[in-house]
């Protein structure tokens, strides 16, 4: 087990962590930045595709924020003509997020460069190292 007492194990575990979250991040945000759009708005696109006709209420629990911090970018990603909200059948109340085609698209690019990254790592890496990784990160998400 690694001894997490030691400032210099905790200093090599976090500074991994953080370099491999920025070469994760990286191609995304510059791909993102080019539309005038940030990480905020990646994890809206995120949450969409992978739940998608997820209500504004459930986007909001997803990414532990306040309407108020949701609006500016989810506001956005509909004026750019992204992301499209449409009327719940069941309660017309409630707003349904979706993508329209072009948010698909884009969507889908972010990913494929991110999916591109992890599979080179997760293959160099080997299946024990991503097991483990899969893991702590699962457990990080767990703790929250």
């Amino acid at each position: 087990m690694i001894d997490f007492k030691s400032t210099a194990t905790q200093q090599v575990a976090m500074e991994a962590f953080f370099f491999g979250y920025q070469a994760f991040t990286a191609k995304a945000d510059e791909m993102l930045a080019r539309r005038g759009l940030s990480r905020v708005h990646h994890r809206i696109l995120f949450f969409i595709a992978k739940y998608p006709g997820l209500s504004m209420k459930e986007l909001l629990a997803y990414l532990s924020v306040s309407k108020q911090a949701l609006n500016t970018p989810l506001r956005q990603l509909l004026e750019m003509g992204l992301v499209q909200s449409l009327t719940a059948e069941d309660d017309k109340r409630k707003r349904l997020l979706g993508f329209t085609a072009e948010g698909t698209k884009l969507e889908k690019a972010l990913r494929r460069e991110q999916t591109k990254l992890l599979q080179r790592a997760f293959n160099e890496a080997g299946e024990a190292a991503v097991s483990g990784w899969l893991q702590v990160n699962q457990t990080l998400g767990n703790s929250r």
